[in-house]
C-alpha cells in the first residue's frame, strides 16, 4: 500500500465527513490519535468539542439553535484503563460498556450498525488504542450499509500491532461530497504522521475544508508512561 500524505488527502476532499486517525508519532515515542467532524447543515455546524473526564464530548455551540441532537451530540473519546476509544457516534459508550464486561472491541460492536440517516446511512467508524508496558497496538472498525442498501450491514475490523514510527491509518465516513453521500470504501488509508502534536494539529486543521470543518481533537500518548497531551480546535468560538 502506498503511503498517502494526510495533508493532500484532506485538501483534495471537500467533505470526508468525520474522520479518525491512529498511528505512531514521527519520533516513535507517542501513540497518536485524531478525530475531526465536519458539517453541511446548520445543525451539524453548530457544535464544539469540550473536555469530559479523560475524553471529550460534542456540545451545541448555541443551544438555542440546536435542532435534532440524536446523531450529533455524543462522546467521541473515552478512556477505559489502558484503552482509548475514538468513534463518530454513541457507539463509544457501547464499546466502553461492553469492554468493561470483558468483551472485545469487535464483539462490542456486533449489536450496532450504520446510522439511520437515510438516504446516506452514514457508516459508524470506531478505533481503539491500547498502550501498556511500553507497547502499543490499535484497531479500527467500520459498520456500513451494503452499497447503500439498509437491509444489510457490512462489518469490517482492521488491527495493527507494533505500528512503525511516522505511520498511521486514516478512516472517514464519506468518499467525497454528494447526494446521497457515498460511504467510505476499502481498508483504512496508510498515511504519514509528521511533527509534534502542535505541528500535526495545525497541519490537519489547516487542510480541512474551511466551509465544512467544525472541530478537531488530537492526542499524543507517551508509550512509556501512558501520560497524554491533548489539543482541541473549534471553529465556533
Amino acid at each position: 500500500m502506498v503511503k498517502a500524505d494526510i495533508v493532500n488527502e484532506l485538501k483534495n476532499n471537500a467533505y470526508p465527513g468525520r474522520g479518525i486517525i491512529i498511528g505512531r508519532s514521527e519520533d516513535g515515542e507517542n501513540a497518536v490519535t485524531a478525530y475531526f467532524i465536519m458539517g453541511r447543515s446548520s445543525n451539524s455546524r453548530n457544535r464544539i468539542f469540550v473536555t469530559e473526564g479523560e475524553g471529550i464530548r460534542t456540545q451545541a455551540f448555541d443551544e438555542s439553535k440546536l435542532e435534532d441532537p440524536s446523531l450529533i451530540i455524543y462522546a467521541p473519546v473515552r478512556v477505559l484503563g489502558n484503552n482509548t476509544i475514538v468513534t463518530n457516534g454513541d457507539q463509544t459508550d457501547t464499546i466502553y460498556d461492553n469492554m468493561s464486561k470483558n468483551m472485545t472491541f469487535e464483539q462490542s460492536l456486533r449489536c450496532r450498525e450504520f446510522e439511520p440517516d437515510a438516504p446516506n446511512y452514514t457508516p459508524r467508524i470506531s478505533g481503539i488504542l491500547h498502550v501498556e508496558n511500553a507497547e502499543f497496538d490499535y484497531s479500527m472498525s467500520i459498520l456500513k450499509s451494503d452499497n447503500g442498501n439498509p437491509l444489510a450491514c457490512n462489518r469490517y475490523t482492521f488491527s495493527y500491532s507494533n505500528p512503525l514510527a511516522s505511520e498511521g491509518h486514516f478512516i472517514h465516513t464519506y468518499m467525497q461530497d454528494g447526494n446521497p453521500l457515498p460511504s467510505f470504501e476499502g481498508e483504512p488509508k496508510l498515511i504519514s504522521i509528521k511533527g509534534d502534536i502542535d505541528e500535526f494539529t495545525d497541519s490537519l486543521w489547516n487542510s480541512l475544508n474551511d466551509d465544512n470543518k467544525v472541530s478537531l481533537f488530537v492526542r499524543y500518548i507517551d508509550i512509556k508512561t501512558g501520560k497524554y497531551t491533548t489539543r482541541i480546535v473549534n471553529k465556533n468560538k
